[in-house]
């Protein structure tokens, strides 16, 4: 059997409210799963523009119309704009997921902090984050999250740890080829991590003359070609398939349907595995094609851990 996970980046309060609704619809009509993953504490999206001084920040910006799909009003948030609390204006839809049948867990606090921040504070400051965060969610779904997927998969080692503290079962905090549980400095983690193999849309639109309009087809193209051993994980975003690329994942969703694949959770992933014959890896920062900056890969097993 062939499996694709979808894994749902909540960043916004426009996404959590228009964008999760829509994804929920969606996802129902087909009769698959996915692993909800939001955004907890205040929207800052709009301090993003410090991004514009990164290698590549400029042009996927041009790529992948932010502002088109993201709206003028979220792109003010933090600056000229107060940032709404996520997590107190948005309980309702983050709820209904849950109640829909969901797997739900926690992105971050504040988005654009932890994905601009987290490397340049000490260790406190990301532990403050996340027990930010975790305390949100239990009082919005009335119990502790146990799965996480880290903003901009940025990630640490002590964030890794905290994970071990809080007794994650799974968290999808990176990219790699296929789950794994990370090597730390002093010890193997538990915390299983299941990361994204697949390229999300905004790193393919633009890049190789791919369009909106042709996206899909390349990306089952992908999918098409090769299935890992315990199935491909793919990243998409409440802002963007939640939205204005709906078709383009409704196209994705009939299509892997058609190559034989189960459309399912983190969770159902993990629940197939068995944990005792997959590999121990660290966690390096690298470069991926289509995305700005660096970020959390998984490495070969005999790799330094670099941060």
């Amino acid at each position: 059997m062939r499996y694709v996970a979808l894994k749902v980046d909540v960043d916004t309060l426009r996404g959590t409210r228009e964008g999760v609704p829509a994804l929920v619809s969606l996802l129902t009509q087909h009769q698959a799963q996915a692993t909800f993953l939001f955004s907890l504490g205040p929207d800052h999206t709009g301090r993003a523009i410090k991004r514009v001084f990164r290698p590549g920040f400029l042009g996927k910006v041009q790529r992948t119309s932010v502002l088109e799909h993201y709206g003028l009003r979220t792109l003010l948030y933090g600056t000229l704009l107060p940032g709404p609390d996520i997590g107190r204006r948005a309980v309702a839809q983050m709820r209904a997921v849950a109640t829909a049948g969901f797997e739900v867990g926690i992105h971050t606090w504040d988005h654009t902090a932890w994905q601009d921040l987290l490397h340049q504070r000490p260790p406190s400051w990301g532990r403050h984050q996340l027990d930010q965060a975790q305390a949100r969610f239990q009082e919005v779904f009335g119990y502790p999250a146990r799965v996480h997927g880290a903003a901009g998969w940025q990630m640490t080692t002590d964030a890794l740890s905290w994970l071990e503290e809080q007794h994650f079962a799974w968290s999808s905090d990176g990219r790699g080829s296929g789950p794994f549980f990370p090597i730390l400095p002093d010890r193997t983690a538990h915390c299983l991590q299941i990361p994204t193999t697949l390229p999300t849309l905004d790193e393919l639109i633009g890049l190789d003359h791919i369009t909106t309009d042709t996206v899909a087809e390349a990306l089952l193209k992908k999918t098409a070609e090769t299935c890992p051993p315990h199935g491909h994980v793919f990243t998409l975003h409440a802002e963007l398939e939640g939205q204005r690329l709906l078709p383009v994942f409704d196209a994705l969703l009939s299509g892997w349907r058609q190559q034989g694949y189960q459309l399912v959770s983190l969770a159902q992933l993990a629940q197939k595995m068995d944990f005792a014959s997959l590999p121990r890896c660290p966690m390096i920062q690298g470069t991926l094609a289509g995305r700005s900056g660096t970020l959390a890969v998984q490495a070969l097993p005999d790799k330094p851990t670099l941060y």
